[in-house]
């Protein structure tokens, strides 16, 4: 039996720099968008980024997507891995190229911290490829234990990413 969850705003971050980029990131929108008990609120522009870790591969496609939920933080990190998985994600081994990575960054206002599931995002206030598409489609948003996402832009290296394309919400 499944719990029933209130609907709550979340925050996913989507990456891709395999097999064109765009097109992962447009399908998996679409995909989360079909999630029972799921819709998407907004999703970002999508920015171009250089690798992190592992250097020699593609430059990244970037976006983060707010998504109103029934799903509670685990079914819908489950989820979200089904959609990677469905887009031949492969973990080769860590910062290795993707096809599609989908990170749960922000579920509410929840701080979790449970194997293979932590939120706030652990890393995600040192990445300006999240912060950057984050503040931009919702520069309120709280980050559990920290503030605004607005707040966040000092943190990182806005100049380290670029805008590609334009927002579009499926």
């Amino acid at each position: 039996m499944s719990e029933s969850f209130e609907a709550v705003s979340a925050y996913v971050g989507l990456g891709s720099n395999l097999e064109d980029p765009p097109r992962q990131i447009a399908r998996a929108l679409e995909e989360i968008a079909a999630l029972a008990g799921t819709r998407i609120v907004r999703a970002s522009s999508l920015y171009r980024s250089a690798p992190v870790g592992y250097r020699d591969q593609p430059d990244f496609v970037n976006a983060v997507a707010e998504v109103r939920t029934s799903l509670g933080p685990r079914p819908l990190l489950e989820a979200l891995l089904g959609i990677e998985r469905r887009h031949g994600r492969l973990r080769e081994f860590p910062n290795s190229p993707r096809t599609l990575d989908l990170d749960l960054l922000i579920y509410g206002s929840k701080v979790l911290r449970e194997p293979g599931l932590t939120v706030p995002h652990p890393r995600m206030l040192e990445r300006a490829f999240v912060i950057v598409p984050l503040a931009e489609i919702a520069p309120q948003a709280e980050i559990p234990g920290f503030g605004p996402a607005r707040d966040a832009l000092a943190r990182v290296d806005g100049a380290s990413i670029a805008k590609v394309a334009e927002a579009r919400t499926p």
